[in-house]
């Protein structure tokens, strides 16, 4: 159960088991690799042998608590041993002592991408289920199971029992993939990676791990896409940003994200109502100054009543996409002249000057998606997704992920 929310398994063990990368906990010792009571447990938990990984990491995080490394990989074992336990309480305990294990390695430093996602179990070791019908649920925690001990072979009959009781079964889709891929079979990977797509298109792991799956292949412009798509599907997780940030530093290239940092702010008190300047930061720019004023006027509108007029069925104001983004619409025409201008351009916030472009491409509305989004702004996501989603392709595409080398 705890595989249903974690980060690409064999990519992640390979990478906190090569040579520590930026986000990796760092190693005490030069010497440690060479510890043969080291070598053999990282040998067994690489190999996907969890179960008998796990008593090894244990005694060997005891002897050396200072090797984060060695932490990491007992709590990770520890869960997956979990997932092998018939008694539930038992692996409700276990469990959660892999997330106390995980609290222990964040306090003292560790912020490895596979950490993150540990921290997401349940405090308590509770566990959701695979499905509500409990013969689909019970056989996947038994292929699970075997998964966990290392049995790849029968782990994958499992799901593919899964998907026999229940052809839409996500997550059987999605770790038949994922055994393909720890057993290097790239191709065969990517097809179910893609059936799991098919099932639920609006799901980012899937496409992370059809991209994981690509770029092991060396296919790097297709696992390009596959990061992307996995943003797009569920673009305010953390987990989903962390494919295509991996790529992104595995290419030595950067995200273009475009921060545009406000400098007005409005406040209303019954029928009264104050657009504040921040003159600090506008320093010399008169254009800016007057797009930021313009800005607050046309969110004024909205929370006064533009609202209500476009959303009648909701009973109170929120922040929402189509008022930002006729706010930055209204921004690029006051600042537009001045932005041709190479003098006056240099006055300018390069935000927005980013912004213009934006504009002129028709791609405003994905900046406010993905770069202004709040809780009321993000709850015009799906809609949006699902009238648009070749737009938000261009963002990445175009704008903001760049190309493969």
């Amino acid at each position: 159960m705890f595989r249903s929310i974690q980060f690409k398994v064999a990519l992640v063990i390979a990478i906190l088991s090569a040579v520590c990368s930026v986000d990796c906990p760092a190693q005490t010792s030069s010497t440690a690799g060479e510890d043969p009571a080291r070598t053999e447990a990282f040998q067994l938990y690489s190999a996907g042998k969890y179960v008998d990984a796990m008593p090894l990491l244990e005694k060997y995080a005891a002897s050396h608590p200072s090797d984060l490394i060695a932490k990491e990989h007992w709590a990770y074992s520890l869960a997956q041993y979990a997932g092998t336990l018939t008694d539930p309480e038992e692996r409700k305990k276990t469990r959660a002592k892999a997330r106390a294990l995980a609290v222990e390695l964040k306090q003292a430093g560790d912020n490895s991408n596979l950490l993150q996602i540990m921290l997401d179990l349940p405090e308590d070791g509770s566990e959701a289920r695979f499905s509500d019908r409990k013969d689909v649920d019970d056989a996947m925690k038994a292929a699970e199971a075997d998964f966990s001990r290392g049995d790849l072979d029968k782990a994958r009959d499992g799901y593919q029992r899964v998907l026999l009781l229940d052809p839409q079964n996500y997550e059987a889709a999605l770790f038949t993939g994922d055994v393909y891929f720890k057993q290097h079979s790239y191709d065969l990977a990517g097809q179910w990676f893609a059936r799991a797509v098919q099932i639920n298109p609006n799901r980012e792991t899937a496409y992370r791990y059809w991209g994981d799956a690509l770029k092991s292949s060396s296919r790097n412009v297709e696992a390009r896409e596959k990061f992307i798509d996995a943003v797009i599907a569920e673009p305010y997780g953390r987990n989903a940003w962390m494919g295509l940030r991996q790529w992104v530093d595995d290419n030595k290239l950067m995200l273009n994200i475009v921060v545009l940092q406000d400098k007005s702010s409005v406040q209303t008190e019954g029928k009264n109502a104050t657009i504040t300047l921040d003159p600090n930061a506008l320093g010399g720019d008169t254009a800016g100054m007057a797009a930021w004023i313009v800005y607050g006027g046309v969110r004024l509108s909205w929370q006064r009543e533009k609202f209500k007029k476009e959303y009648p069925d909701e009973t109170s104001y929120r922040h929402s996409l189509k008022e930002e983004a006729q706010a930055l619409d209204t921004m690029m025409t006051v600042i537009a002249q001045d932005a041709k201008d190479k003098e006056k351009a240099k006055k300018i916030d390069p935000a927005l000057l980013s912004l213009v472009q934006l504009d002129k491409s028709g791609l405003l509305e994905p900046f406010v998606l993905f770069n202004r989004a709040d809780s009321g702004i993000a709850r015009d996501y799906e809609a949006y997704r699902s009238a648009h989603r070749n737009t938000l392709v261009r963002y990445l595409d175009e704008f903001v992920v760049p190309k493969a080398p």
